[in-house]
């Protein structure tokens, strides 16, 4: 993969001394957006960062209204704002860090700008997906909003913090979308002679108790932790975050030969969930074995970094975290997939001509061909020295990116007189609000005929695992995943429910849960009619839900899931046109027989 071009700053700004006082306020705001987009790291799975702050100018710069995306399904920032600053809203300026994405058909953010009287809107970037990119600024404008967007609209040296704040806090949706792999960060500890370990292999501890408590930081704001089996076999680690907040990473373990313990801390899921990479037939006894520890095993024809960051980008991941050794550390950079760096240099010393270095051999033999860092910060914590830098810049979107060949999703054998697949998973997605996770509330009676609001699908779907059961604390269960806070949590929280207490789940759940997800289903799509519509266009296509790992709900890696999702949205189309099925309409073929 190579490298992309470092941020520009519009070098030669063109400067209106008399805007200037202006420029700095615009850009104080649009920071503070940015800050405040950032607020639900360690709580949530990471997600495009939205921050809004609403300010009147009348008088005095006065802010009236602030708000941040929480988690994806959650109510905008835009409409949180809107909500705090009530009749100050017109007349005001909203200041936003990344464009609005109103990928759900229903324009919430911007709606609620026009709808509140704000007169102008001050953008930090663009959004970066390219079906989003540009769509708010064209709608805000058509209705007459002045829509000002940093380095296009308003070029000044006083922005250039501000724009940097909105490019560092979206950076994993950033290299993402211009790179198609989740952003990937490096970390290690080392002593000031670059060593990892003592010649032993002892290794606790290197760095600092404040050091370790921002590396749990780290893993909080990650989709996914990964080490190499050399990590698990010497330090045992548990990859947990342990700071306090909601999220917890997927741990990943990377080994070819599958040679590792049967006993670990990785192994017990109940805290975290494990995935095991490996190469294709590595030793079948053990993958069982992990099976039956609720380990998931995914297999690869040639197990190798960039292999595997493509499979997580799949999965819909954002941001990867790599603590891994030496060996796994040098491969990784190699094959062009880590995109920064976050060193902890400790004051310590341990010597050892054998004792092991962060990163292995990467085939360089004279200093020039020595990899550097770009933007690269300092920070003292603690005793220990934390040295971050990039070695891929954060992609620079002045040049729209190119859309992406949604056809090389579809497998080359399909012929172009098949019926079209219409691909989604998450809720940013172009058919995103397809997801049982989209922010569409429904409102459905309870089994004693009472009507009860659900936050989304997802919540209506996992409490209703445990609606009817005979255990007495069901009941807790339920009201608990009714008041989470995003879909996301209430996944969550049903999930492990269902795992550590299988008797808490209804008898016939099995039986039972396509229907329970369809009535849902249905409600959402038969109450919200710009939903309505979107579905309806779809008319000929066939709709897969494109995870990789939910082999029920999911299309499946390779085709082999039942994308009953997919299955039960296409059900609900044929009966909102009146057909009978969509037998008329070709199944699947090409790697999604059996859709």
């Amino acid at each position: 993969m190579g490298f992309t071009t470092p941020i520009k700053y519009n070098a030669t700004p063109i400067i209106n001394r008399k805007y200037d006082h202006h420029h700095l306020l615009d850009a104080s705001y649009v920071k503070r957006a940015a800050d405040l987009s950032d607020k639900s790291a360690c709580f949530t799975s990471p997600h495009p960062n939205f921050g809004c702050v609403i300010a009147t100018t009348s008088t005095a710069w006065k802010v009236v209204g602030e708000g941040y995306l929480y988690a994806q399904g959650t109510k905008p920032a835009e409409v949180q704002a809107v909500e705090a600053a009530g009749e100050y809203c017109r007349g005001a300026t909203a200041y936003v860090n990344m464009e609005p994405g109103d990928c759900h058909g229903d324009y919430t953010a911007v709606s609620s700008f026009i709808k509140a009287g704000i007169t102008r809107v001050v953008i930090g970037i663009r959004h970066p997906l390219q079906h989003l990119r540009g769509k708010a600024i064209q709608t805000l404008r058509s209705e007459g909003l002045q829509v000002d967007v940093l380095g296009e609209d308003i070029r000044s040296i006083s922005i250039e913090d501000a724009l940097k704040s909105c490019l560092v806090v979206n950076a994993p949706l950033l290299y993402r979308s211009a790179c198609r792999v989740p952003f990937s960060v490096l970390k290690y500890a080392m002593t000031l002679d670059g060593k990892i370990a003592a010649t032993s292999g002892h290794a606790s501890w290197i760095s600092s108790k404040q050091s370790r408590s921002r590396v749990f930081e780290l893993r909080g704001r990650s989709d996914a932790v990964i080490v190499g089996g050399n990590t698990v076999r010497k330090d045992n680690p548990r990859l947990t975050p342990r700071h306090g907040g909601g999220h917890v990473p997927m741990r990943i373990v990377m080994s070819q030969t599958l040679d590792l313990p049967e006993v670990a801390n990785l192994w017990d899921v109940r805290e975290a969930s494990t995935i095991v990479v490996t190469q294709r037939g590595a030793r079948r006894s053990f993958q069982k074995f992990l099976a039956s520890k609720g380990v998931e095993v995914v297999e690869f024809d040639i197990l190798n970094p960039k292999d595997v960051v493509g499979y997580l980008y799949d999965r819909g991941y954002l941001s990867i975290l790599w603590e891994c050794g030496g060996t796994l550390s040098a491969s990784a950079i190699s094959s062009g997939v880590i995109h920064k760096v976050h060193a902890f240099v400790a004051p310590k010393i341990i010597g050892g001509k054998n004792a092991p270095s962060p990163v292995g051999e990467l085939g360089m033999v004279e200093m020039t061909q020595a990899l550097e860092l770009n933007d690269v910060s300092y920070e003292q914590i603690g005793p220990d020295v934390l040295i971050s830098g990039y070695l891929q810049p954060i992609p620079d979107l002045t040049p729209v990116i190119p859309s992406v060949d949604e056809t090389s999703a579809i497998d080359p054998s399909i012929s172009p007189y098949d019926s079209p697949i219409i691909f989604f998973y998450k809720t940013w997605d172009p058919h995103g609000s397809f997801s049982n996770f989209s922010p569409h509330p429904i409102r459905l009676p309870d089994e004693n005929g009472d009507y009860v609001t659900w936050s989304s699908v997802e919540h209506y779907y996992q409490a209703h695992k445990f609606v009817g059961s005979s255990n007495p604390n069901a009941r807790s269960y339920i009201e608990a995943i009714h008041s989470a806070k995003s879909p996301e949590e209430a996944a969550w929280l049903g999930r492990r429910t269902q795992r550590e207490h299988p008797d808490m789940v209804r008898a016939d759940w099995e039986r039972v849960k396509t229907e329970v997800m369809y009535k849902a289903l249905k409600c959402k799509f038969s109450i919200y009619p710009h939903l309505n519509s979107m579905l309806l266009s779809t008319s000929g296509c066939i709709l897969v839900e494109a995870s990789p790992h939910d082999l029920f709900w999911g299309g499946g890696r390779d085709g082999e899931g039942l994308n009953y999702l997919g299955r039960l949205l296409m059900k609900l189309r044929s009966e909102f046109l009146g057909d009978d099925d969509d037998t008329h309409k070709p199944e699947i073929s090409a790697g999604y027989s059996q859709v």
